[in-house]
């Protein structure tokens, strides 16, 4: 068995109708997780879980609105009642924001960035952390930003919040080590669609990733092959200069 397998290890992946979310979904099926897609929409949720089930994995979708604390702890109990664990937690759901000046920014899209890209996280972190204690047992993966180190010009309630979720996970990794749960965070750059073609002229570390790319870091934080890696802080971005640079 590879130190990458999952092994049936239930994986709740939030936001996971969309590129990076699906992606993980995927890939984690792959290595023998059962998977738990949760988001928003029915539709994508259920397109996604049919592919996983296609591969021969166990999978369920939950609609969840992950900045209500009630939804939040529905998805957590149904995963506990279908799968009777939860080992991985993925907190993948964000969104983005229009760019606007710094003294123009709407106090309402500070207060819903803030609530979907960090609060989520604080939500969907306690509610499988209690899960995880009792199980002694668990892995939160928090997918964050470039712009939370180097910040993101004109779009200052998005960066706040993925500066944030650093915090968060690095607190918690502290705070949990005791219950042999692992927290980690990523940083994706700027993520290339899925399904789009690159200049083959370009060499290949100066092109960004593509969603498949950041599953591919989820599942090494989530496999046995992690098990000396709590507290870090990984981009995923090659060498996308304006993933690490102001100019």
């Amino acid at each position: 068995m590879s130190k990458f397998d999952l092994d049936g290890k239930v994986c709740v992946v939030t936001g996971g109708g969309g590129s990076i979310g699906g992606a993980t979904c995927l890939e984690l099926a792959a290595g023998g997780g059962r998977i738990v897609a949760a988001g928003r929409t029915q539709k994508t949720l259920d397109a996604i879980v049919e592919k996983v089930r296609a591969m021969g994995q166990e999978a369920i979708a939950v609609v969840t609105d992950v900045t209500k604390p009630d939804q939040v702890d529905n998805m957590v109990s149904e995963t506990i009642r279908t799968f009777g664990s939860l080992d991985v937690l993925v907190n993948n759901a964000g969104r983005g924001s229009r760019m606007v000046q710094p003294e123009e920014t709407p106090y309402d899209q500070w207060l819903e960035r803030i609530d979907v890209n960090l609060t989520s996280a604080f939500l969907c972190s306690i509610a499988a952390g209690k899960q995880m204690i009792e199980q002694k047992s668990g892995r939160i993966i928090n997918i964050s930003s470039t712009a939370g180190t180097k910040g993101n010009p004109y779009m200052l309630a998005y960066s706040a919040a993925k500066a944030g979720m650093i915090s968060l996970s690095n607190n918690l990794a502290f705070m949990w080590k005791g219950h042999n749960i692992y927290v980690n965070c990523i940083l994706p750059g700027a993520i290339a669609p899925a399904g789009t073609v690159e200049d083959e002229t370009v060499p290949p570390l100066e092109l960004r990733p593509g969603p498949d790319h950041v599953a591919n870091m989820i599942r090494y934080l989530a496999s046995p092959a992690s098990e000396m890696v709590t507290g870090e802080v990984i981009p995923v971005r090659a060498w996308f200069r304006s993933d690490r640079f102001w100019n």
